[in-house]
């Protein structure tokens, strides 16, 4: 990878940190010095834009205060690896629907003010594909907002891929528990993408694999919330995930990854964990507002499986939708994917984790 690359990379994937949230990730867990690179990459981006961010929040805090947000937006759910990507990207053809992009949350403090700015910086910068899976990608895709969260508050799974060594801890801490702090920045943050993307749209659409151990907080704000979640054969949600956990640590980490076998055992827990928090919160939601949808059946049938979701949520823009979908699906058909490879004792660890699940 061509060190300019790297350097794009880091910055979609980790770079803008706010000084404050960074500063409260530094007293939870120690760096290490081998990692200096990322930290000084993370800490001097956020820095940099932290003067703009003061003046965004004042330019845009009425408008921030007074959005309404729409009280039934859709949520993409599922572990990670799912399938959760490749839905968001196929919903998101939908041109009544605002979601986040990477051009907002590569820097949600600033995207706003710099939107006409970061939007052309990344189409002349931003690698071609992601580099922890090369899924084709650029400024306009639609973006976890994980990922924007991890710039306005430490409480976020991807504190556990800036800590890899703390993945567990981060996990309990962040995505099975859930703090005021979090909360009001996810507010926040959806305000932001309502604020960025939504003008002259009438929906939501809210793609984050967390979220799945997080339903009562969604429909907390969003009563009518329609949750889509997808399933997998797990070992091969697993084995996936551990490959782009081990990436993106590289890429972002603020520790060494660590080895193999470790993130297997990490990443069977936390899977586990997730989908046993959803299945305890599944009885909130409301008769109606949850569609169950297989990976397989996404991928075999995306475009009737889009359609049975507009048809049993109740959405009514398919004759608005069909058309990009169509083109989406058809670019996606050239996509190979990244070939999925653990060292033997990972594989073989794995598949006695699974044996005895």
């Amino acid at each position: 990878m061509a060190r300019s690359d790297l350097l794009s990379d880091r910055l979609v994937a980790g770079g803008f940190v706010r000084p404050l949230v960074l500063l409260q990730g530094l007293q939870l867990r120690r760096p290490s010095l081998s990692c200096w690179r990322v930290s000084l990459l993370m800490g001097i981006s956020g820095l940099l834009v932290e003067p703009l961010a003061w003046i965004q929040s004042w330019l845009f805090a009425r408008r921030l205060h007074k959005a309404e947000l729409p009280d039934d937006p859709i949520v993409v759910i599922g572990h990670w690896r799912s399938g959760t990507t490749y839905l968001h990207q196929l919903l998101a053809c939908d041109p009544s629907l605002a979601t986040a992009r990477n051009c907002l949350t590569m820097a949600p403090q600033v995207a706003l003010l710099l939107k006409p700015l970061l939007r052309s910086a990344l189409k002349r910068w931003m690698t071609r594909q992601r580099p922890i899976d090369a899924v084709p990608w650029g400024p306009d895709d639609p973006q976890e907002d994980e990922l924007g969260l991890a710039r306005l508050t430490m409480d976020t799974n991807m504190a556990g891929m800036a800590f890899p060594r703390a993945y567990s801890w981060f996990f309990r801490r962040n995505v099975l528990g859930l703090s005021r702090a979090f909360e009001r920045e996810w507010l926040l943050f959806t305000k932001l993408t309502w604020l960025h993307d939504g003008p002259g749209k009438t929906g939501l659409l809210i793609k984050n694999s967390a979220h799945s151990a997080r339903v009562e907080l969604v429909l907390r704000h969003f009563p009518k919330a329609r949750f889509v979640v997808l399933s997998r054969d797990p070992q091969a949600s697993i084995r996936s995930l551990v490959q782009v956990k081990q990436r993106l640590g590289g890429l972002v980490g603020l520790q060494p990854v660590p080895d193999a076998v470790t993130q297997v055992e990490d990443t069977v827990a936390a899977h586990g964990q997730l989908l046993q928090a959803f299945e305890a919160s599944r009885h909130r939601i409301p008769p109606g507002q949850l569609l169950e949808l297989p990976y397989d059946v996404l991928v075999r049938q995306p475009l009737a499986s889009v359609k049975r979701i507009y048809d049993e949520l109740g959405l009514r823009s398919w004759s608005l939708v069909e058309a990009p979908l169509q083109a989406r699906i058809a670019q996606a058909r050239s996509y190979t994917a990244d070939p999925v490879t653990l060292p033997l004792a990972a594989q073989q660890r794995l598949h006695d984790l699974m044996e005895e699940a």
